[in-house]
């Protein structure tokens, strides 16, 4: 989110927005996976892929701040999320909340897991706090602002449910995962979705590829709850 006389909002804030911190995990998500950062792993996982970088020393990043020190002993976890920090150092910024999740997936996780990891939770808590400043949201009662159901109108007036990924920046998929959800996803990104359990079931343009997904995943029409920041309807 940039500041200025308007408010720039980043893909997985467009999607905290619209449909809270699953939505905004989801997008976090798959901008790692179009980078070829994240993959499904076993089926309703999600694992690190990208072999850890070397080049350039660790800053203090969002993940850093957020990843923590690992538990007493465990040299093994504590190294693959130093070089995963690593390997982000040498890669273009992607935002605090991707950094935060690729941290986190350095031990492969169910989605449901990754959002309950304490370092996801602290990242989008210091996500909504930004919003709320931003006037974007407000904290009592945890709902969206004028501003931000304006600012979602706006955007999806400029970013219309895509029929397919021809043509589609990177930056056009995830926004229009962030702004549509499951319906997007279906369509730019089924089968890391469906793999990955952010779906619970997709059809797809491939033929002999219509499978079940595990339960329980799912971004659309989502609400916010008091827990989860803040919401209502545009």
């Amino acid at each position: 989110m940039s500041g200025g006389t308007s408010v720039r909002l980043e893909p997985y804030e467009v999607a905290l927005l619209r449909g809270g911190p699953r939505a905004a995990v989801t997008v976090a998500a798959l901008a790692l996976q179009l980078r070829g950062l994240v993959d499904a792993g076993r089926p309703g996982r999600i694992r690190a892929t990208r072999a850890p970088g070397t080049a350039g020393p660790t800053g203090a990043t969002g993940a850093a701040g957020a990843a923590g020190a690992p538990p007493a002993g465990d040299t093994e976890g504590g190294r693959a999320v130093q070089d995963a920090l690593d390997t982000l150092d040498a890669l273009p910024a992607l935002g605090a909340l991707p950094e935060t999740v690729y941290a986190a997936l350095q031990r492969p996780a169910s989605f449901a897991e990754l959002e309950a990891r304490p370092d996801v939770r602290e990242a989008l808590s210091g996500l909504r706090a930004a919003l709320v400043a931003a006037g974007m949201l407000r904290s009592l009662p945890p709902r969206r602002t004028r501003a931000a159901r304006r600012s979602l109108r706006d955007l999806r007036d400029g970013h219309p449910l895509p029929a397919g990924r021809k043509g589609l920046s990177e930056d056009d998929v995830l926004m229009a995962v962030a702004l549509y959800g499951e319906p997007a996803l279906s369509v730019l990104a089924a089968r890391f979705a469906l793999r990955a359990g952010l779906i619970a079931r997709a059809e797809v343009a491939d033929k002999g590829f219509h499978r079940r997904a595990p339960r329980g995943g799912g971004t659309g029409g989502v609400m916010y709850s008091c827990g989860g920041g803040g919401g209502g309807s545009d």
